[in-house]
């Protein structure tokens, strides 16, 4: 299993925060694809400028392994003021 987090306007366009998704894909293009799969307008906004993927509270980039028990969070640029 690996735990999903969904934070900002992710979480508004999915209609959920938090999902644990069985078993855990062994990567995280593959997890981003079965999370598309389900969702059409989740996917656009995946796949959106910006967005940035953590695993186990560490930033990633580009595809990365998971394994059963990663935390994976999305979250949307953020801007300050």
């Amino acid at each position: 299993m690996a735990r999903v987090l969904l934070f900002g306007k992710l979480r508004d366009v999915a209609g959920w925060r938090e999902r644990a998704v069985t078993p855990a894909p062994a990567s995280l293009a593959a997890l981003r694809a079965l999370l598309a799969s389900d969702d059409p307008d989740l996917a656009a906004a995946l796949s959106g400028p910006g967005i940035q993927a953590v695993v186990n509270r560490q930033i990633v980039r580009g595809d990365h392994p998971l394994v059963a028990g990663d935390e994976v969070a999305f979250l949307p640029p953020m801007s300050g003021g």
